[in-house]
């Protein structure tokens, strides 16, 4: 390990800036947050330095008007030097005088100069994670904070606040300084910190008075988390559905649900399969409303992994009724539907002033009994169809469609396993539909677009990155 991380706290304190371009400007925004009181020297600064300067945030000096001291001994009334715009020898000089004067200084893109470097920072005030590389590899950085990012919720910082506030009330009330920590791992994995997450602090307040005052024990009462996670690429899973999935005690999921979103779960989380496919039901939906309901009464909090949205043809909103009426704390996370998923990663908008005016969803599993969709009010209309569950009746779709009025050479896409890397999307028209499906193997999972939009997709086969193909 070169470097310690550590944290400097320059609140107040003066700093050093050399440079008046962008990568002075970076800098100078980081150590105003900081609470730092920087001087720029510089020949010429760019007008985001004037501006700071013109509201006082930073004192500029151009060439000798004004200009600090810069032999060793003026740097030494320094809490910080940042070398950001100056050619080698000049760095050089700052280094060595840094150095000899003995203040940390950091020369922007030359570790070998630099006795400090900037980490890559996520910003959670007061929670700050550092990443650094030892300027090895600052894309790597900025790689490894857009993913840190995505884990931690946006009101962390709140949440280490609401702790802060009743750190002396826990004291007093729990002297005993095992006792403390097991208080302390409790709240911040229970119902109380999930409010302040949720943005309710006003709930998470008197929960947390009640819960300090002994009037309530920490909660051992599970619940449900009815998950949309997209429709299979695991960059387009939400933060929250994330923090969900990081959050559950057991995951329940189908086969709708890939490895790849699989790999985000907390690894020591229990996982349930109780994939349904046509003809084949690893559970009932009978079964798996139950299974929730015994997983939750139990104490523990579960993830009800969902492909796409949980109330767009995910029996989310059956599975919701079922656990409110067994008094089941729910929460619907919602999700990124198939239909805008993977429209977009074949190129294909939904709605075009040009084609399409709406966009109607519809599903086409046609169940024992139930009635058929309006065939004729859906021919009628201006709009995109998006078709869930309707591979093994693409046929007949076409064929009531047509019978009802649609254009049999209305352009079709069908979409199979979308934005996912084995994704295919063929296109046919109306009249073919049911040949198109059966001539390109497809079974799902898969949705079919009907209407003029659909012409504008870009046709792909798997092994192609999907959005790659939607906009080559």
């Amino acid at each position: 390990m070169r470097y310690l991380p550590l944290f400097a706290d320059l609140e107040g304190r003066e700093c050093l800036v050399n440079g008046g371009g962008e990568n002075a400007a970076r800098k100078l925004r980081l150590l105003l947050r900081a609470g730092a009181r920087p001087t720029v020297v510089a020949s010429a600064v760019n007008a985001e330095i004037r501006a700071l300067a013109r509201d006082g945030k930073v004192r500029v000096a151009q060439g000798a008007d004004g200009a600090p001291d810069l032999s060793w001994r003026g740097l030494a009334a320094f809490a910080l030097i940042v070398v950001a715009d100056a050619d080698s020898g000049t760095a050089k000089a700052y280094a060595a005088a840094a150095r000899q004067a003995n203040v940390p200084i950091n020369v922007v893109d030359r570790p070998d100069l630099s006795t400090v470097v900037f980490p890559g920072i996520v910003d959670r005030d007061p929670i700050l994670v550092a990443i650094g590389s030892a300027g090895a590899a600052p894309a790597l950085v900025r790689r490894l904070r857009e993913q840190i990012e995505a884990l931690l919720p946006s009101r962390l910082g709140q949440l280490a606040q609401f702790a802060q506030r009743f750190r002396s009330a826990v004291a007093g009330t729990q002297p005993d300084s095992r006792r403390r920590r097991r208080f302390w791992e409790s709240f911040f994995d229970g119902p109380v910190a999930r409010l302040v997450l949720d943005g309710r602090e006003h709930q998470a307040t008197n929960a947390m008075l009640r819960l300090v005052n002994g009037e309530t024990a920490p909660s051992s009462a599970g619940s449900v988390a009815l998950v949309g996670v997209g429709p299979g690429d695991p960059d387009l899973l939400t933060l929250r559905a994330l923090r969900a999935m990081q959050d559950a005690d057991v995951v329940v999921y189908d086969r709708l649900i890939g490895d790849q979103i699989l790999d985000y779960v907390r690894r020591d989380a229990e996982r349930l399969y109780v994939g349904k496919a046509r003809g084949n039901h690893a559970m009932s939906q009978e079964e798996i409303n139950a299974l929730l309901v015994a997983r939750a009464r139990a104490g523990h909090r579960v993830a009800r992994l969902k492909g796409g949205d949980p109330f767009v043809f995910g029996r989310g909103g059956e599975e919701m009724a079922y656990l409110q009426a067994a008094g089941i704390a729910v929460e619907i996370i919602p999700g990124i539907t198939a239909a805008t998923g993977c429209a977009a990663a074949a190129g294909l908008p939904l709605t075009h002033r040009d084609y399409a005016s709406g966009v109607t969803f519809v599903t086409g599993h046609m169940r024992d009994g139930a009635a058929e969709p309006d065939w004729a009010g859906l021919a009628a209309t201006r709009h995109t169809l998006v078709i869930y569950m309707g591979v093994a009746t693409a046929d007949i779709i076409g064929e009531r469609l047509v019978t009802h009025g649609m254009r049999p050479a209305t352009p079709v896409a069908v979409i199979e396993n979308g934005t996912r890397p084995e994704q295919i999307v063929a296109r046919g028209t109306l009249a073919t539909l049911g040949a198109t499906v059966a001539e390109r193997d497809i079974v799902g999972p898969a949705l079919i677009v009907i209407g003029d939009a659909a012409a504008l997709a870009k046709e792909s086969v798997p092994g192609a990155d999907a959005h790659t193909q939607a906009y080559a």
